[in-house]
């Protein structure tokens, strides 16, 4: 499900995503523990989780919580503060000089609306964070989103739709859309 499509839960994709989830799970769990003086013990496990080492100039500041790790991919100078979440099975990219505020959440995974459909497949679309964004505390950007360049993202705001760059995102208030 690395692209906008449907993965169906009982399947061999599912279930080798499910299988990465457990092990990234217990990686973030070691993580989470060490000194935060240890940047090399950090450097190595965050290694382990991307599958790659950190570009140069990325802060990670723990706790960090990723569910695969292997398609979350961080440019050059990402700063990314504590108790960050990225659930990034369909892809996320950060692009240089992203800023990330304490408590955000990017999810590229859902479930379909149709309660029928919704235990029997995941949905997924990639986030695409461009250059010098700033999201702000507690934020939460949701699958197939891209962000541009300069853009501002405040704190508490879910972000539902594209946004367009230098420009000021706001508002986590949720809105009836239709009943069923």
């Amino acid at each position: 499900m690395p692209s906008d499509r449907l993965m169906r839960i009982h399947s061999p994709e599912f279930q080798a995503m499910a299988d990465r989830v457990l092990r990234v799970t217990a990686l973030t769990s070691r993580l989470n523990v060490l000194p935060f003086d240890d940047e090399e013990g950090r450097a190595a496990v965050l290694e382990e989780i991307l599958g790659r080492p950190l570009p140069p100039r990325v802060t990670i500041y723990p706790p960090f919580f990723t569910d695969h790790g292997l398609r979350l991919d961080l440019a050059e100078r990402v700063f990314i503060n504590q108790n960050c979440t990225f659930l990034d099975y369909a892809g996320i990219r950060l692009g240089e000089r992203v800023m990330v505020g304490p408590k955000a959440t990017f999810i590229t995974s859902g479930h379909p609306v149709d309660p029928e459909e919704r235990r029997h497949y995941l949905t997924g679309g990639p986030i695409h964070v461009e250059e010098n964004v700033w999201i702000g505390a507690g934020a939460t950007i949701l699958p197939g989103v891209t962000i541009g360049k300069d853009a501002v993202i405040a704190a508490g705001a879910v972000v539902a739709e594209d946004v367009p760059p230098a420009s000021l995102v706001t508002g986590p208030k949720a809105t009836v859309n239709r009943r069923w």
